[in-house]
């Protein structure tokens, strides 16, 4: 595909992409179920100890470690939960790819603990936090981007930017490619 075509084709796949996050008739909350023991949430409720003790969080998964107004790290938590952090950007340009493996692996061993439930945030718990949950569900559930998608949607509020968005579409084609080649994987 010559480079123009390329633009336009991936203009339209982000294009029905966002069609099926514009279909959430959801208000954003703070914290949300969006797979069997997996929530997406916010800053706010990931700094409430008391409010994850209640809710069962033994794992928390940071995607916006160390930015504005982001003090969750392993000194916060203790021995509460276990605490993985990844420094993630919600912009046009920065590559969150990087962490999809990471960041499914930790989730994936998070889930399989006895009694494990995982919170996985960033900021306001709609971009950085959703697009790692998305890779999850893509690698270690198999599903494809738009069932990802269409799933999450129905349990919470949330709008990948259209970097991630383009992200997510080059794992999905990353793994199709890998099935085809090995159907285990």
């Amino acid at each position: 595909m010559s480079g123009r075509k390329e633009q336009q084709h991936d203009l339209v796949l982000i294009t029905e992409l966002e069609l099926i996050l514009d279909s959430c008739t959801l208000e954003l909350t703070a914290v949300d179920e969006v797979w069997p023991s997996l929530y997406i949430g916010n800053i706010a409720i990931a700094q409430n100890k008391k409010a994850l003790s209640k809710l069962g969080i033994t794992h928390v998964l940071n995607a916006a470690h160390s930015k504005q107004g982001s003090i969750g790290d392993e000194r916060f938590y203790g021995n509460a939960c276990v605490y993985c952090g990844i420094p993630g950007e919600d912009s046009d340009h920065f590559d969150l790819s990087q962490y999809f493996k990471p960041a499914a692996d930790f989730i994936h061993e998070g889930l399989k603990c006895d009694h494990g439930k995982v919170l996985v945030h960033c900021i306001m718990g709609m971009s950085r936090s959703a697009t790692l949950v998305l890779a999850y569900l893509m690698i270690r559930q198999r599903l494809s981007l738009q069932d990802a998608l269409k799933h999450v949607v129905q349990k919470r509020a949330i709008y990948p930017n259209r970097n991630f968005l383009m992200l997510l579409h080059k794992l999905g084609e990353q793994l199709a490619f890998k099935r085809k080649l090995c159907p285990l994987l």
